[in-house]
């Protein structure tokens, strides 16, 4: 079995595996050379011969322990319906919906029944990625959490305050509700979809998850990703399903016993301590080295890869940081971190 899929697998290995979010992309020249002769960011995503070669850009060059395939979480409103586009500088931007004007179940219905050719590309990538791994390196996919998709749906792209998504959930609970159901059902879909075309685990990004109270984060964060693992686990029981409720901060604990996730994914701020303390003797970690690190010397990044090394050695700990790769991040700088982590 491949290293990382024996860590999700409650084993602790001596050399610690390593993969980084948002290992493919703008830090890479191979992949700006890319980038400068295509149209869209979404025409990356949908075109699976790019796709493909993106995801193995890094592989190739530092020989990751796990590929994470190149795509983004909001394919999955623009394979709604939704108008998605991404702007040079300012990220992406989506033509914003309300409680009057949801997405309604016909959509749901034409994307679960196979009808959506979009993300079709999305799986014909896997499938193109998958035979060109080989060896020890394992296949990872993924999906945004509900909560998170949704902000961007209603919010319109990205947001420091999330006024729009937060009032609809509390001043019209049932409506938003409807939406969260959606979600569920569509990116459930997306993940099962993910794993026929040969992912090997898939990672719930709900990088949002901090800006919500207790009460928000049960109904919209917890209740769905439960929802979600449960619907992956009854057609793939087997296949790991690490969590990522970023900013969650000590709610990770609730969220680990009661979603069902397989291995914990830990933003930055997570003290490292409690971690080994209250999570790593649940499930395997992931994480959590601050990416600002990679931007400074090498004596930072070897001090601060080997205090995470070590505050997470009592149990099944997989290496990463705690989001993803910064842009202005130099390819030396992360070939240093494998360095450090593996030597």
């Amino acid at each position: 079995m491949k290293p990382i899929l024996r860590v999700l697998n409650g084993e602790k290995l001596e050399t610690v595996p390593i993969w980084l979010m948002r290992q493919a992309g703008r830090y890479l020249p191979e992949y700006r050379e890319i980038r400068q002769k295509t149209g869209s960011f979404l025409d990356l995503c949908y075109t699976p011969k790019l796709a493909s070669e993106i995801t193995l850009q890094p592989i190739r060059r530092f020989g990751f322990d796990a590929a994470i395939l190149f795509s983004d979480i909001l394919v999955l409103p623009d394979a709604l319906g939704q108008e998605v586009w991404f702007e040079e500088g300012l990220g992406p931007r989506l033509n914003p919906i309300t409680p009057s004007a949801g997405l309604g179940v016909k959509a749901l219905e034409q994307f679960t029944s196979g009808q959506n050719h979009k993300l079709n590309a999305v799986y014909e990538a896997i499938r193109d990625i998958s035979p060109k791994l080989g060896g020890d390196c394992a296949l990872i996919g993924f999906a945004g959490a509900p909560w998170t998709v949704a902000s961007y749906m209603i919010e319109g792209g990205a947001t420091r305050n999330f006024e729009k998504i937060r009032l609809w959930a509390v001043s019209q609970p049932d409506e938003f509700r409807t939406l969260i159901d959606l979600l569920v059902e569509a990116t459930s879909f997306h993940l099962i979809c993910q794993i026929e075309a040969g992912v090997e685990a898939v990672q719930i990004f709900d990088s949002h998850a901090g800006v919500l109270d207790m009460v928000g984060f049960e109904k919209w964060v917890i209740e769905p990703t439960r929802s979600i693992v449960k619907n992956v686990r009854a057609r793939f029981p087997s296949v790991p399903i690490i969590g990522f409720p970023r900013g969650a901060g000590v709610r990770l604990l609730e969220y680990v016993e009661r979603t069902g996730v397989q291995a914990a994914g830990l933003d930055q701020s997570l003290p490292l301590e409690w971690v080994s303390r209250n999570i790593q003797t649940k499930v395997p970690v992931q994480g959590n080295l601050d990416p600002i690190y990679l931007l400074s010397d090498r004596e930072q990044i070897l001090s601060q890869t080997q205090k995470v090394l070590s505050e997470l050695s009592g149990g099944p700990h997989i290496f990463n940081l705690g989001h993803g790769v910064i842009k202005e991040t130099k390819p030396e700088a992360v070939e240093f971190l494998l360095k450090s982590v593996r030597g």
